[in-house]
């Protein structure tokens, strides 16, 4: 039988998460203070420490790493709000092996645990090298942040829900938003994650070509034919094809297209042959295309065939808890291209990026990061190799910032008021932790 320890202050939570692990045949162990934890740590080993970050004591990342000084291959799960994501990133790269944001349903962490003590822990051969954070991705290869906020979380639900499926996907979204790498996402969660993934961009195939693109060609078809020629659809057989900027498709390649999806069959350019296929379609796009629709630009029966099941992907302004942690997820990727040591960023720094609105969303914010590392020569990236549009944003009204401002009492009576009563939102909107809102509210007397 696996043995948890649980190392959470708030008593209430821990209890049912210790009623609750025991239920599931775990055996459980509960404590409210690090001092305890790693008096526990020292006497008992445990196969998986479910730990806070932050405890009235200690810090969670000192327990994090006594635990894994004493004992490597006891895997640690860190509990945090987003506030504190930047603990959350930093314990990923001390060994821990997830983070799980609050507040949480006691089911949804039955699957990280059980991954967690089913991973083999791997010792790093050199004590001296660094550990690559985990952050919290389905797959090396699909580079997808899952993103803490109420609009990642709405979005990560329905890639589970929609990904197991055989169901033809539309994903919408402002430009740079990932739409790419949802698709990954979407891929690697499904029962065809062992077969390709072909990406195709819409847009940038000419129109004289794009038959032999999409279902290939035979050799002497046209001038030019000098091979055989294998297109997306049956490269992509067994597995995903998406189509990126679908909007862009002439009605002609709609009409063919619309007739591969439905007869599962392509004829390649030049043969009277035809070749079955077995793929799922997974589409993106930034336009309206139920617009397009009514305009006549794009055939409907092809846009329901699309749109079995839509996914709208939220801008970066929509997601501002997420920011950091895909800035430090940006800052590890240009730090491997670009053989640099930057471990992060400035006070005020992290300042600006919260109040600029990223109107480039992500691919904005990743070659913003990029060009910063390049630029910066210290560990931290400083305010004076930033963009000028960033370093002199200003901090928009709609956002709340407590401890800065002599109205405290009525943007957290505010922000209670909008969330209807519900603590942990109204903290999340306030950019504080739990505990610190709970301090406020006695400071202040207000009782719910």
């Amino acid at each position: 039988m696996p043995k948890i320890l649980i190392v959470e202050d708030d008593v209430p939570f821990g209890t049912m998460l210790k009623t609750f692990l025991s239920k599931r045949g775990y055996e459980a162990e509960l404590c409210f203070s690090g001092g305890d934890a790693l008096k526990l740590i020292t006497k008992t080993e445990f196969n998986l420490v479910l730990t806070d970050v932050r405890l009235p004591d200690n810090d969670g990342l000192d327990i994090l790493k006594e635990v894994k000084s004493k004992n490597p291959s006891t895997q640690v799960i860190v509990m945090t709000s987003y506030a504190e994501i930047s603990m959350a990133v930093q314990a990923m790269k001390d060994g821990a092996f997830d983070y799980v944001s609050k507040p949480f349903r006691p089911e949804s962490i039955l699957q990280t645990i059980e991954n967690a003590l089913n991973t083999e822990v791997v010792e790093q051969k050199k004590p001296g090298n660094k550990s690559k954070a985990k952050i919290d991705k389905v797959d090396a290869s699909s580079q997808y942040i899952k993103g803490v906020s109420d609009a990642s979380r709405k979005l990560n639900d329905y890639i589970e829900l929609v990904a197991p499926t055989n169901m033809s996907v539309l994903i919408t979204g402002e430009s740079g938003t990932g739409k790419e790498n949802v698709a990954k996402s979407i891929h690697h969660q499904s029962k065809r994650k062992d077969a390709p993934f072909i990406a195709v961009d819409c847009g940038a195939i000419p129109k004289e070509i794009a038959s032999s693109e999409f279902f290939g060609h035979i050799k002497g078809s046209f001038t030019g034919a000098i091979n055989d020629k294998t297109g997306h659809f049956k490269a992509a057989n067994g597995g995903t094809l998406f189509l990126d900027e679908i909007g862009n498709l002439s009605y002609e390649l709609q009409v063919q297209l619309l007739r591969a999806l439905q007869e599962r069959r392509i004829k390649p350019v030049g043969s009277n042959k035809e070749i079955e296929v077995d793929i799922r379609v997974v589409t993106a796009t930034n336009e309206d295309l139920s617009q397009a629709v009514k305009d006549g630009e794009f055939r409907e029966d092809l846009y329901h065939r699309l749109n079995e099941f839509s996914i709208k992907v939220p801008s970066l302004k929509d997601r501002k808890e997420d920011l950091m942690l895909f800035a430090d997820h940006f800052l590890e990727e240009a730090n491997t291209e670009l053989e640099k040591e930057v471990v992060g960023f400035t006070d005020d720094a992290v300042e600006a990026f919260k109040n600029y609105s990223w109107p480039g969303n992500l691919r904005e914010l990743k070659n913003m990061v990029k060009r910063a590392v390049l630029l910066t020569q210290d560990k931290l990236i400083p305010m004076k190799v930033l963009p000028h549009e960033i370093a002199t944003a200003e901090k928009s009204e709609e956002d709340y910032g407590l401890f800065k401002n002599k109205n405290e009492e009525k943007l957290i009576l505010e922000a209670l008021e909008k969330t209807g009563g519900n603590k942990s939102k109204a903290a999340r909107m306030l950019s504080i932790d739990r505990k610190t809102l709970y301090n406020k509210l006695k400071q202040y007397d207000i009782k719910l």
